[in-house]
């Protein structure tokens, strides 16, 4: 048990720092050029790690991001098979991401990472991933699912994604990149760093904002405003059989977005997709975030480590609209059931209110909510490699311990407005507190796995153990009794083989144990996310040749999912679905043509197809699910994903073509409305199917400088991707940029 004056403050108790001393000198991972800068950072290794890998990664170059210019993560994972996204602004700015077919929302059961290190606000306490950085700075993103998973906690049933920041260079090099756009797009990004000695230095700054492209009633912007500056030193120190680095890196980043969680009537947005009501003129976003991360690396001729201390702070504050209430009548419908059936006689002038045809009364009373919330997250970890004979079999074995604790404390208010003639204005009531509650996590986690070589077979096995302890309070008046403590112990085994048909051909395949843990605020009867993962699958790459097809399996004894504002609910509850089955197959298909001795055609065609059922019948309270049928389907997953890609390539210019095809998605399982008051509002509705097509082209003016160009949804397709929480929102429309980018 814990009480409210023991809800720790964020620093390291004395076993972390016993931890840190202990560890700082042990082994770690130390390259001599740019590549292998990029693989300390790394966490599934070089391209022939990748070609052998005994599950599915991918890894998407600088290259490849320059090449689309592309700010928003989800355009960018479209090229990697597996990968189901949710869009929600447009821009980006806080991505649904998921893997296998894992829910998407907030990105909360994949790991993120950045230079390894976990990187969301909370990672235990609260996944939801209301931070992102910004991939406009990262040189290379890697994406891992399958067996090796379970190197990378806590989520283990979808997968990991590591974005790689710029490294410290070798010599003296810098960039400027200078973007602008429609809807008043602009971008500044420039880096400079060098090497003197055996002293090493970076800094990098971004920022970019746009005025938005939605319509506010009324007038207003709805865009955004961010920038991120980072800075990296390094010491080299070697040794006669060995080398090493010593890197320190901190970084800064904040946000301003005019951002709403209120979308339209499907009538409306017929009409006008961009179109915003007046009653979220006032909502917007406020966040910012700090990280400090120590990174040590040596390497010796069979064996190298790397050690990482980090820690990470983000304050988010999001004022928007949260609900419509009456000072008379608590039986006021949800915004979700307004913005699905205006034309009801019981919800036509709360309609009316939120487009601001109409004043409200005291009966019409919107409220407004500052979700205010504090997180930090820090820790220390140690991940080591070690080649060696032993039994007459050449052992890989890998492994890592980390210790790990975050917090999330929320201090939610709500005001009471008025709309008056097309403008918000305020009651004049006293600001209340909504939600004023801590949530902490340490965690102790450690991994091992041995890859053990038998001529053409390699067999991996390695087991993930998860010690987790968590502590909820309850920080309202007179609320101490309400607290709890939770533990947490779990072990994950895996096993993975590939078998080297010839040169550049195998076929591989694996299981392992997929969990995702419940947050320290759940009840008992909550239960930790279980499952079984299975995949098999066909590898060929040979010069720039890629063709990988793999079929996977999620058997989940228990899917659980959590309702937070974003989904609908007005707290952070979790749900349990039961037993779930979710499969289906990736292909990616790469090459590129030489037409001529200066013109090339690259070109890949990335396909996904996904199936899920609920093995059980049953009722939930959670909106995305409510009368839910066995065989039912689960929602915000595409049946069919597909992604060309094509581009037309000479010595000083090129061309790309990107076509992004997503199948319609279920809004909730729940089939369709049954006439219940308990029926899921968003029962019977789907997203709709998008193909959305991207063009980019640069130009090389000389060996320093480039120009660029694209066009973003060149076709101006306006599809409803989402109407959660409450009602349709649109998918970014045409959008313009040029640019002009320095090197030297």
């Amino acid at each position: 048990m814990i009480n409210q004056h023991k809800v720790k403050t964020p620093m390291f108790k004395t076993p972390v720092a016993l931890l840190i001393s202990s560890i700082l000198f042990s082994p770690f991972t130390l390259a001599d050029d740019d590549s292998s800068a990029i693989e300390r950072m790394s966490v599934i290794g070089n391209k022939e790690d990748l070609r052998k890998s005994t599950g599915s990664v991918s890894l998407i170059s600088e290259l490849d991001l320059e090449k689309f210019e592309y700010d928003d993560i989800g355009r960018i994972l479209a090229n990697v098979a597996g990968v189901n996204i949710r869009q929600e602004d447009g821009y980006g700015l806080r991505p649904n991401i998921g893997f296998r077919g894992v829910t998407p929302e907030r990105s909360k059961k994949i790991n993120i990472m950045e230079d390894g290190v976990l990187i969301g606000p909370a990672p235990y306490s609260a996944s939801a991933a209301y931070y992102f950085p910004n991939t406009t700075r990262m040189t290379s993103i890697e994406v891992t699912k399958g067996p090796s998973t379970i190197k990378y906690g806590p989520n283990t049933v979808a997968g990991a994604l590591n974005l790689i920041s710029r490294q410290v260079p070798d010599g003296q090099e810098g960039a400027i990149d200078l973007g602008a756009g429609t809807d008043s797009y602009g971008k500044l990004h420039a880096y400079y760093g060098d090497t003197n000695g055996n002293f090493g230095y970076l800094i990098e700054g971004l920022k970019f904002k746009a005025d938005g492209f939605k319509e506010l009633d009324g007038g207003g912007d709805t865009g955004f405003d961010k920038s991120d500056i980072m800075t990296k030193f390094n010491y080299q120190l070697d040794g006669s059989d060995y080398s090493q680095l010593f890197e320190l890196k901190f970084a800064y980043a904040e946000e301003t977005s005019d951002e709403t969680y209120l979308g339209l009537t499907d009538s409306d947005f017929a009409e006008n997709p961009y179109r915003r009501y007046a009653a979220s003129q006032l909502d917007q976003m406020n966040w910012t975030h700090k990280q400090v991360q120590f990174t040590h690396h040596i390497e010796f001729s069979n064996f190298n480590a790397t050690t990482r201390v980090y820690r990470n702070d983000f304050e988010r504050a999001w004022f928007k609209l949260n609900e419509i209430k009456s000072s008379f009548n608590d039986d006021i419908p949800t915004l979700q059931q307004i913005l699905r059936h205006p034309n009801h006689e019981e919800n036509l002038i709360y309609y009316q209110t939120l487009t601001g045809e109409r004043d409200s009364t005291a009966r019409e009373i919107l409220v407004l909510s500052t979700n205010d919330r504090e997180y930090y997250s820090q820790g220390a970890q140690i991940d080591f490699a070690w080649n060696l004979q032993l039994f007459n079999f050449a052992h890989q074995i890998e492994g890592g311990l980390r210790f790990h604790e975050d917090q999330i404390q929320r201090n939610h208010l709500e005001d009471n407005f008025l709309m008056q003639s097309g403008k918000l204005q305020s009651t004049g009531e006293q600001t209340r507190a909504a939600s004023t509650n801590t949530e902490q996590t340490e965690a102790l986690s450690v991994y091992i796995q041995d890859t053990l070589q038998f001529d053409n077979l390699s067999i991996t096995a390695g087991i993930r153990g998860e010690l987790i302890d968590g502590y909820y309070q309850n920080r309202a008046p007179n609320k101490e009794q309400d607290f709890q403590k939770k533990t947490n112990r779990i072990w994950l085994p895996s096993i993975s083989a590939y078998y080297e048909l010839s040169k550049h051909a195998g076929i591989f395949g694996g299981v392992h144990s997929g969990f995702v843990p419940t947050s320290p605020i759940q009840e008992a009867q909550i239960e930790t996310e279980k499952s079984v993962n299975y995949e098999l699958g066909y590898r060929y790459i040979n010069n720039g040749q890629k063709a990988e097809v793999i079929g996977f399996f999620t058997d989940y004894s228990n899917l659980k999912e959590s309702c937070s504002v974003s989904a609908g609910c007005d707290t952070d509850l979790e749900f349990n679905g039961g037993a779930v089955d979710i499969y289906g197959i990736e292909a990616t298909l790469s090459d590129t043509y030489k037409l001529t001795n200066q013109l090339s055609l690259p070109w890949s065609i990335v396909y996904t197809h996904t199936e899920s059922e609920f093995k059980d019948t049953f009722y939930s309270d959670f909106t995305q699910w409510g009368f839910v049928e066995e065989g039912d389907g689960v929602p915000y997953l595409a049946d069919n994903m597909l992604t060309l890609s094509f581009g037309l390539t000479a010595n000083t210019w090129q061309l790309s073509m990107l076509v992004n095809y997503s199948g319609a998605m279920k809004e909730s399982a729940q089939t369709a409305l049954t006439g219940d008051t308990k029926d899921s509002p968003l029962a019977g509705l789907k997203t709709d199917a998008y193909t959305i097509v991207d063009l980019s082209g640069s130009y090389e003016l000389n060996g320093h400088s480039q120009l660029y160009a694209k066009i973003d949804n060149l076709l101006d397709s306006a599809k409803i991707s989402s109407r959660r929480p409450f009602g349709a929102r649109p998918s970014k429309p045409r959008q313009f940029q040029v640019g002009y980018r320095y090197r030297f």
